[in-house]
């Protein structure tokens, strides 16, 4: 309880808006909804240590939420000073879909369908907000969380001109549902991605579902830090409770 009351706090602490009710929330979907990050950071070095460049598999948690293209773009100008061109982006992007394809397949994350069970029976509108273009992912939400993101409701790398930690994602989010900041909760796992969500005026919650330590969650200005997903499910009730005044 006393966790919840100062992560409020905080939030109307760096909002200029006196109130809140909170009627939508903004959902990553790696590391968030699936337990893909492992995937996703095996799919990812494999293709930049062919190109030849320097990289560890671990830095690419701290990626989470970016486009593609903007991953891709990143390493090749640390490497080689230098911007690809568009064809090769798209064919380096094709490339590590195939591997990360080639991958066991990924997992609800424990707690996620409890979580939007708890949603949804609250009447919070549920959006999805990543940074993924991912057809093998994307495809299966309707199946592993039946009702929750209407196409009409994603927001993906497909239809941003900005990805995370650009506000654009999360303000593009808000406007598909309707709402305001001071309406919006943002749910996230990755530092890029607390970025983009503290940005857009949202309250932040942050989960460490991966290696990243909770300190960077909170140097990122995430208002609320978890250690998993099944203790944001077991504490959502309770949270709608003061997000809903």
């Amino acid at each position: 309880m006393d966790q919840i009351i100062s992560a409020i706090n905080h939030w109307k602490g760096r909002i200029t808006h006196s109130h809140i009710d909170v009627r939508a929330a903004l959902i990553d979907m790696d590391g968030t909804l699936y337990d893909s990050m492992r995937n996703h950071t095996a799919a990812w070095y494999r293709l930049m240590t062919e190109q030849g460049i320097d990289c560890t598999r671990e830095e690419f948690y701290l990626y989470e939420g970016m486009t593609g293209a903007s991953t891709i773009t990143r390493l090749w100008q640390r490497q080689w000073n230098k911007i690809p061109d568009l064809q090769l982006i798209n064919d380096l992007y094709f490339q590590k879909t195939q591997y990360f394809n080639q991958l066991p397949a990924v997992l609800p994350m424990p707690g996620a369908k409890q979580m939007i069970s708890s949603l949804l029976k609250a009447d919070i509108m549920t959006v999805l907000v990543t940074g993924s273009g991912q057809p093998s992912v994307l495809d299966r939400l309707n199946n592993d969380y039946p009702g929750a993101f209407a196409d009409s409701h994603r927001v993906t790398a497909l239809n941003v001109t900005h990805g995370k930690p650009h506000p654009e994602p999360y303000l593009k989010g808000m406007e598909m549902a309707g709402v305001k900041y001071w309406q919006s909760m943002a749910i996230e796992n990755a530092p890029i991605g607390v970025e983009s969500a503290v940005a857009s005026g949202a309250f932040t919650v942050a989960l460490t579902t991966g290696p990243i330590p909770a300190e960077t969650f909170a140097a990122s200005g995430a208002d609320l830090v978890l250690p998993s997903m099944q203790v944001l499910a077991d504490i959502m009730p309770e949270l709608l409770k003061h997000l809903r005044l």
